[in-house]
């Protein structure tokens, strides 16, 4: 049984500044189509208008103060069609290797995007629920995804003026995606969403990171913390190196995604939870692998640990199709029993 739940965006909010909400608060990056349908009781609909009604419905329905979705549901960064979807090379969908292709290629326009379905959410929001936009993937995913993980690493060797030029391009579309979003009141937060790194490093070294990723998520950033949004930042990996710049340089709220194999969440929260509000972080492995029993007990102590001061309780990723419904929902039946 679902329990009674009037969202309040003021607790997520108080989570952001590391405050103490007044109750626990749950937090997820995204979940999936199977539990979107059964929590909101109907198919996936077409109508962008509707989905968003669905998809709030459906988090609403779960315990959340928000509801995460795009500025728009189509592809945004054209790329190679490819028919694996769940497990592809990082240099399977290659659109640039050179200054000619990215002058042929069709950039996406921002100012071009359909947004009326937002205007009409502020009505559809119950209680003090608000909307968390989140991007179609990050400057850095972006570039890989075009020119291909080795071709953006031989390219930063061989032609460096290229691999900046791409950055920029990626990063000023992205800065008007989400200066987009700040645009609407039912818009409380953003996540910008851009994985930088795997188990053992960042993707890239840290001093690339800081001369083309991170000057463009400074700005964005910046340009969301003026129109009041919060910003959380996803991005998986073992970020050790570039962890002051996030909070430090780059100014984020928040920080979602993490994994047993790299940090546990809670010695996240020790060394980092001070200074950064920490997001999620049940080891989605944990999640999957663990007894209901198990895992109430690891949320009890996170909360216990935390206060719920600056911690929002959910998964260290999302919440794929592949996890069985109720290790999902003894987590967050957890933190609502607190």
């Amino acid at each position: 049984m679902l329990k009674e739940h009037l969202p309040d965006f003021n607790n997520l909010q108080a989570v952001l500044k590391r405050g103490k909400p007044s109750k626990p608060v749950l937090f997820e990056f995204f979940l999936n189509k199977k539990l979107y349908e059964f929590l909101s009781g109907r198919a996936e609909p077409e109508d962008d208008f509707e989905y968003a009604k669905y998809l709030i419905k459906a988090f609403s329905r779960a315990g959340y103060d928000y509801a995460t979705m795009h500025l728009t549901r189509k592809k945004f960064f054209h790329t190679h069609e490819h028919d694996q979807l769940e497990s592809k090379s990082l240099d399977s969908e290659v659109m640039i290797t050179g200054w000619k292709d990215m002058e042929l290629y069709k950039w996406p326009i921002p100012e071009n995007l359909d947004l009326a379905f937002l205007k009409k959410l502020d009505l559809e929001l119950p209680g003090n629920m608000k909307i968390i936009i989140y991007g179609p993937s990050g400057v850095l995913e972006n570039a890989i995804k075009l020119c291909g993980y080795q071709g953006l690493c031989f390219m930063l060797a061989d032609d460096e003026k290229l691999a900046a030029a791409v950055f920029d391009k990626i990063g000023n579309i992205l800065y008007k995606y989400y200066e987009a979003a700040s645009a609407f009141s039912c818009v409380g937060a953003c996540i910008v969403n851009d994985d930088w790194g795997f188990k053992t490093q960042t993707m890239l070294g840290a001093s690339a990171l800081r001369k083309y990723v991170i000057p463009w998520h400074r700005k964005i950033v910046k340009l969301l913390h003026t129109g009041k949004k919060s910003v959380i930042l996803h991005s998986c990996g073992n970020l050790k190196e570039v962890m002051n710049d996030i909070i430090d340089d780059i100014g984020f709220d928040g920080k979602h995604s993490f994994e047993d194999s790299i940090q546990p969440v809670e010695e996240a929260y020790r060394e980092y939870g001070s200074r950064i509000a920490i997001m999620g972080g049940i080891d989605l492995d944990f999640l999957i692998r663990e007894s209901a029993e198990n895992i109430k007990k690891r949320v009890i102590n996170m909360l216990e640990l935390t206060g719920t001061a600056g911690y929002a309780v959910g998964s260290g990723n999302s919440i794929p199709a592949y996890c069985p419904a109720e290790k999902y929902f003894a987590m967050t039946r957890a933190a609502q029993e607190y």
